[in-house]
């Protein structure tokens, strides 16, 4: 898009649209409400908003009708495979959301087990070019049969001897007696932009919402312990916690031998991590989420 605005494509609903909006939400943008279905405009920020379906986002950003997008790794690399214009968008940064596996799955008590076995087989999936690639680079050569949508069911309607699907938990493939047996890509929500040049306006503004995001993603696994320790016991407790480098200590009013410990922990906090802290002597220990973060 031209102008002073950038124009952000996301997922108007489906596997990414919730976490695409919280995301934007989270790194502090006011969006106006109103009645028009494909724009969202900023309140705080020159920044719109377009709603759009998640296969359409690449082309979009292609195309110049949105500066950036937000689009799952696994619709990305599909339409690069299939568009050279499309091959040449750029990743900015990996989301940290909405994480799955295409995978290659069969019937459990058929005679697929391995990738091997596909040979001269015939393969259903809604990603027809990351399946025939990866198969390629395997040297197995199968018929894949491209479908839309309810790639569970083509085994069991013997439209194919195995699916490549997206899976999250695992409970679809299961509901229809099929397993998984190889990973072909591991994916995530990304932000994509095309490599052309933009107004000094946006990328000033992608760069601001580029940090604020990177902020939101530091921040979600981080979290702010506090807890008072034994003097003596304090390194015992400094290795216990989770990615923390240098945690504030400070006096305790009217202990000589207790200090408190404050500490942003970069890893994620278990209910195993609380067990360890107080096995090695800490005591009130409280865990707080983080809102924002900015190195």
């Amino acid at each position: 898009m031209t102008g002073s605005r950038l124009t952000l494509g996301v997922q108007k609903k489906g596997r990414l649209a919730e976490g695409g909006m919280e995301l934007v939400r989270r790194a502090g943008v006011k969006l106006a409400w109103g009645r028009d279905e494909l724009m969202r405009r900023a309140e705080n920020l020159p920044l719109d908003l377009m709603l759009i379906r998640d296969d359409d986002i690449p082309n979009f950003v292609a195309s110049g009708a949105c500066d950036y997008g937000i689009v799952g790794e696994n619709v990305l690399y599909e339409a690069q495979a299939r568009s050279p214009r499309i091959a040449g968008l750029e990743t900015v940064m990996k989301l940290g959301y909405a994480r799955c596996r295409l995978k290659l799955a069969s019937p459990k008590d058929g005679e697929v087990r391995a990738v091997d076995d596909l040979a001269g087989r015939t393969v259903a999936t809604s990603y027809p070019s990351l399946t025939e690639r990866f198969l390629n680079e395997r040297g197995v050569d199968a018929e894949i049969v491209e479908m839309s949508g309810s790639v569970e069911i083509a085994p069991r309607m013997g439209i194919a001897d195995a699916i490549c699907d997206l899976v999250s938990s695992g409970a679809t493939l299961e509901a229809n007696g099929l397993a998984a047996f190889e990973t072909v890509l591991e994916s995530e929500a990304v932000l994509i932009r095309a490599p052309r040049s933009k107004s000094a306006e946006i990328e000033s503004t992608a760069e601001l919402l580029v940090e604020r995001f990177k902020g939101v993603i530091a921040s979600r696994q981080t979290k702010y312990i506090l807890l008072n320790a034994p003097k003596d016991r304090l390194e015992d407790v400094r290795a216990v916690l989770p990615g923390s480098d240098a945690p504030t200590v400070a006096p305790v009013v009217g202990r000589d031998d207790v200090v408190a410990v404050h500490a942003v922990c970069t890893e994620e906090v278990f209910w195993s991590t609380l067990e360890k802290l107080k096995a090695v002597g800490a005591r009130s220990i409280l865990v707080m989420p983080i809102e924002k973060m900015m190195a």
